[in-house]
């Protein structure tokens, strides 16, 4: 009978060391999605494309930092820059030609539709405009790799 006990006190033990092993393991993180900018744009597909450069904005009506990123790339609008709101209710098809899964999505995009700088989600004025210059003029800005994206490095 005393092979009993112990085997009670073994079992307890085993299942609280496996409960403190569990705990320390942790759960993996969720998998995150992973939104990527266009490499490049057919320019025939937005207004003004015989400007030099053309800032297409990716936007919903239903997101207020869409209407925040509009506003802020609108400044840099001139003969040489095209600025384009892209909404996704007026534009579907251009969300899907280009795969746009997220919004808002600033790309910047010369003269032969390739995108040479970007951002997804919000972005503040300042870098926005500084990427616009960069990208424009190469060497105009301190932090010349602001919105570049990955193919470019």
């Amino acid at each position: 009978m005393p092979q009993l006990p112990i085997a009670a006190v073994v079992i307890v033990v085993a299942l609280g060391v496996a409960a403190v092993l569990r705990r320390r393991q942790g759960a993996d993180a969720p998998t995150q999605p992973q939104y990527e900018l266009p490499v490049q744009l057919d320019r025939a597909d937005f207004a003004r494309p015989d400007a030099p450069w053309l800032v297409a904005v990716f936007s919903s009506a239903t997101c207020v930092t869409c209407a925040d990123v509009v506003r802020k790339a609108r400044v840099v609008e001139s003969r040489q820059v095209a600025v384009v709101d892209v909404e996704y209710g007026a534009a579907r098809h251009l969300h899907e030609r280009y795969c746009i899964t997220a919004v808002p999505m600033v790309v910047i995009v010369d003269a032969d539709g390739v995108v040479r700088a970007g951002y997804i989600g919000p972005v503040s004025a300042t870098d926005l405009w500084a990427t616009v210059a960069e990208a424009r003029e190469p060497g105009s800005s301190p932090e010349p790799d602001l919105g570049r994206t990955t193919h470019d490095h």
